[in-house]
């Protein structure tokens, strides 16, 4: 690949009513009333916002540059982004995902990296490394994204049995078909649960994709900008725009697997896994 990855783009600005729904029915009650976004959500000992453990994750990881999309009234982020003790070594940046007129909600993932990219230009000629802010990526996770590569594009491809979620929620996340060499063939956002067998690999193997990729930004760049908005959604989505990456370039994304759990934001049961960060 030749270009040295050292931006990550975190998408800290969907609407997270999933989350509230959860913890309400959890008997969490207040908790998230006054917080604008899951990834703020105070976890650990020190009860400091979701992001920050992530984020160290990245500066461990190796990453300088930070871009966080945000939705228009980011006042929390910018404080975060202020306040939150991060290392000096890392530079933060915020972009904005504006709201398209005679829409309520912003416009998908795929629409939130083609306005941060479109608001920080030199993303469109460097690699990246792109994720949720509600997922805590590990070290290494974030590591293999930034090794040399021959593909421009690369994801992770969890194996499922390496996750403690029931079947029934993986079957939630976005499954995928690989090439015996690695390459990413197709994605399957929430496939149907009678349909999820067909995509175990040769070893038995479900294999998810949980929103963690890093793109040579000058080639997904027509793919964001380009991405159908989903029917059903109503939302331009960044797997749909990789799916029509691969259906057109099958060698382009090289799946990194790995087999761990990534503790899950949006599951209120998981939010005891968050009990002994430091």
């Amino acid at each position: 690949m030749g270009m040295e990855n050292t931006s990550l783009v975190i998408m800290v600005g969907g609407a997270s009513s999933r989350m509230k729904r959860s913890l309400q029915t959890e008997g969490g009650e207040g908790i998230m009333t006054n917080i604008p976004h899951k990834s703020l959500i105070p976890v650990g000992k020190n009860g400091r916002p979701f992001l920050y453990y992530l984020v160290k994750n990245a500066i461990e990881a190796g990453y300088k540059k930070l871009y966080l999309i945000t939705s228009p009234g980011n006042k929390a982020f910018q404080e975060f982004k202020d306040q939150a003790g991060l290392p000096k070594s890392l530079k933060v940046l915020l972009a904005v995902q504006t709201v398209p007129e005679g829409r309520e909600k912003p416009l998908g993932t795929a629409d939130a990296l083609q306005q941060c990219m479109d608001q920080y230009p030199e993303l469109k000629q460097t690699a990246f490394t792109v994720c949720n802010g509600d997922n805590l990526y590990s070290v290494e996770a974030l590591k293999d994204l930034r090794k040399d590569r021959k593909a421009p594009h690369a994801l992770i491809s969890y194996g499922s049995s390496g996750f403690d979620y029931t079947e029934e929620r993986i079957a939630k996340f976005a499954v995928m078909n690989i090439s015996p060499e690695g390459f990413l063939q197709e994605i399957i956002e929430k496939p149907k649960v009678e349909d999820v067998p067909k995509y175990r690999d040769a070893s038995g193997e479900l294999r998810v994709s949980m929103n963690i990729f890093s793109f040579s930004g000058k080639d997904i760049y027509p793919f964001v900008k380009n991405c159908p908005i989903d029917p059903v959604r109503n939302e331009k989505e960044l797997p749909k725009a990789v799916a029509i990456l691969v259906s057109q370039h099958p060698r382009e994304v090289l799946c990194i697997p790995r087999s761990e759990h990534i503790p899950d934001l949006t599951d209120a049961n998981d939010i005891q896994l968050f009990k002994n960060l430091e």
